[in-house]
């Protein structure tokens, strides 16, 4: 069984000038790392021209489908029928974009067959994890 589930959504990137089209993007999930979830942007996409990745709560993106949530770097909130916005706040900018409602609850969906929500605890490597800290403290 695979660890990691992927999905492509179509991003539409607000107040970008030029206006751009809709842009490709990834969820990603995998089950080491079982509370977290990256959104990944092709280099085209960013103003850098390089490959832009956000890591953010599963528990953020399922909860901003309904209501707005987050107050930090990342924050997602429900925009009319059937679109969820996500902000990428960075030092460099703000970056909005609308994805379809539906492809981020398949995208959830998916990952909670994979691992259960309030099962995460289940999945964690305590080992693995108090290694790699003493290896990065050395």
């Amino acid at each position: 069984m695979s660890t990691v589930i992927e999905a492509l959504v179509e991003a539409r990137l607000v107040a970008a000038a030029p206006r751009m089209p809709s842009i490709p993007a990834a969820l990603h999930y995998d089950r080491r790392d079982p509370y977290a979830v990256r959104m990944t942007f092709p280099a085209p996409a960013t103003l850098a021209g390089v490959e832009v990745c956000w890591t953010f709560s599963r528990e953020l993106l399922s909860a901003g489908l309904h209501e707005p949530r987050g107050q930090g770097d990342v924050r997602v909130r429900p925009y009319g029928y059937d679109r969820t916005v996500l902000e990428f706040h960075a030092p460099e900018g703000t970056a909005v974009v609308h994805v379809r409602s539906g492809e981020i609850r398949r995208f959830l969906r998916a990952a909670g067959e994979l691992v259960p929500v309030g099962l995460e605890h289940l999945h964690l490597d305590l080992d693995q994890g108090l290694a790699e800290l003493m290896r990065d403290s050395g």
